[in-house]
């Protein structure tokens, strides 16, 4: 059986935003890693490792994963936490 894993990317640091944080993604983990023996790069023959699905949900994904009888685990995003500030606190402590 084939093991994926289902979650929210991350927002690359070099955004400021949270575009591309709302679509969840399917991805298979990497089976039968080797060593390149001339120059010693980390790699595969399995070609599941080399793209991910995205869907508008984690119910979309969740219900392909059963459909294709796939082993999946769901990573839950963590809350950002925002904490407000204002630039007036500068000058008044």
């Amino acid at each position: 059986m084939r093991k994926a894993k289902i979650y929210i990317p991350n927002k690359s640091p070099m955004q400021s935003g949270l575009g591309k944080t709302n679509k969840w993604i399917l991805e298979f983990e990497t089976n039968d890693t080797s060593t390149n023996p001339l120059m010693g790069w980390e790699s595969s023959n399995d070609t599941y490792s080399e793209f991910k699905l995205e869907f508008s949900s984690k119910e979309l994904a969740v219900n392909y994963a059963k459909k294709k009888k796939i082993d999946y685990e769901i990573i839950e995003p963590k809350r950002r936490k925002i904490i407000k500030k204002s630039y007036a606190d500068n000058f008044l402590k």
